[in-house]
C-alpha cells in the first residue's frame, strides 16, 4: 500500500550501518545516496525506505515492518540484530493474535524506533 517511508536519524552513518546489516537477509541495500539522505531498496530496486539526517525537534518512536520471504529470513534478521548488539524487543515467533502464520521479530534501531521483519506464510 505504501510507496515509501522516511525516518529521521540522529546519526545517519550509524543508522546506515545498522539497516544495511539488519536488512541484508531480506535483500535490502542502499540504492540511492544523496549524502544527507539514503534510499534503501529491496529486490525490486525501488527505494521504499529512506533515512535522513534529523531536522530538529523531538523524534517520536515509529514502527516499520519489512516483508521477509520466509521464516528463515526472519530468523536471519534476528541473528543480525544480535550481532549488532541492538535491543531485541521480541524474539522471532508466531503471533497468532494477529493471524495464523504471522511470524516476526521486533528490534530497536539506533534512534529507538521499533523495527520488525515479518512473513505471513
Amino acid at each position: 500500500m505504501l510507496d515509501h517511508v522516511s525516518v529521521q536519524c540522529d546519526d545517519l552513518a550509524a543508522s546506515r550501518a545498522f539497516y544495511e546489516r539488519l536488512l541484508a537477509p531480506l535483500g535490502v541495500t542502499v540504492a540511492m545516496d544523496y549524502g544527507d539522505a539514503l534510499g534503501l531498496a529491496g529486490p525490486d530496486g525501488f527505494p521504499r525506505f529512506w533515512l535522513g539526517k534529523a531536522q530538529g525537534g523531538v523524534q517520536r518512536e515509529i514502527h516499520v515492518a519489512f516483508v521477509a520471504p520466509d521464516r528463515a529470513a526472519v530468523d536471519k534478521v534476528f541473528e543480525a540484530a544480535q550481532e549488532l548488539g541492538t535491543e531485541i524487543l521480541h524474539e522471532p515467533r508466531e503471533w497468532p493474535e494477529y493471524h495464523p502464520g504471522y511470524y516476526g521479530v521486533f528490534v530497536r534501531d539506533p534512534d529507538g524506533n521499533n523495527v520488525e521483519a515479518v512473513t505471513h506464510s
